[in-house]
């Protein structure tokens, strides 16, 4: 069986807490090796660091999710920057922009992001990248930044052909998951033309469950459904998609 990894699920949620465990066993039955889990703020540190501590398969990250920037932000990128020099962590993230939810702290955000980006490189770690309804901002704040250090994935890409380009042209990753198998997702226009030695598999667990599990708490096992999509738009065998995607979250992560 072709091992997977999913780079991105936040399985430390409540949505998990009584069944957890057999969440676990389902991934592993499908082939998952690894499963990275992306901070939120110091609400999720706990539950997140409980939950790599008992399972091997279980990695967690650490940073700021732009969803939890607001006035007071400092505090948590200090506690962010207080966890960062404790211990080796596998990435630097849920880290980003979002102008869907909320404008109101957008500079702020832009801060928080900048900030933990100079982290990112100071710690040789990659960055995890929330975009949603914001990809040209945040490919732009990358281009001024201009570190050539700075690498990562753009995680839930659900962006257009060129711009994808233009993230694997900055040396970053594009994360997909379920939007892949989405009807009206636009995938299908997109994952074509994108190079698969620049694309890693994820599930956003809870969210964004993949087609025909739409509307339902997704889970990492659901991650087969994502591969087998992108075997389908890119005329790959379904074991080649895996073993290639896997090495690149291999390589992402190192």
């Amino acid at each position: 069986m072709s091992k997977m990894i999913d780079t991105h699920a936040h399985i430390y949620l409540d949505q998990f807490e009584k069944d957890i465990d057999q969440v676990l066993d389902r991934s592993q039955e499908v082939g998952i090796e690894k499963i990275y889990m992306p901070n939120i703020d110091h609400t999720s540190i706990d539950g997140m660091l409980e939950l790599e501590e008992k399972h091997d398969m279980c990695v967690a990250m650490m940073g700021l999710h732009p969803c939890s920037v607001n006035k007071t932000f400092e505090k948590e990128l200090y506690l962010v920057e207080e966890w960062l020099g404790k211990r080796k962590w596998s990435a630097i993230g849920e880290i980003g922009t979002d102008l869907y939810w909320d404008k109101t702290f957008w500079p702020q955000q832009q801060e928080a992001f900048n900030i933990q980006c100079q982290w990112a490189v100071k710690y040789d770690r990659p960055v995890v990248i929330h975009c949603r309804e914001s990809i040209d901002e945040t490919i732009e704040l990358i281009e001024k930044l201009g570190n050539e250090k700075l690498r990562g994935v753009f995680h839930c890409f659900t962006g257009t052909t060129e711009q994808a380009n233009k993230i694997i042209e900055l040396g970053f990753y594009v994360g997909i998951g379920g939007v892949a198998t989405f009807k009206n997702g636009g995938m299908d226009k997109v994952l074509p033309d994108v190079d698969i030695d620049k694309i890693v598999l994820e599930t956003d667990s809870p969210y964004l469950a993949p087609t025909p599990n739409r509307g339902k708490r997704n889970e990492p096992s659901f991650i087969e459904l994502v591969a087998t999509k992108i075997s389908e738009y890119k005329k790959m065998e379904l074991d080649e998609v895996k073993e290639v995607t896997t090495m690149n979250a291999k390589q992402l992560f190192k």
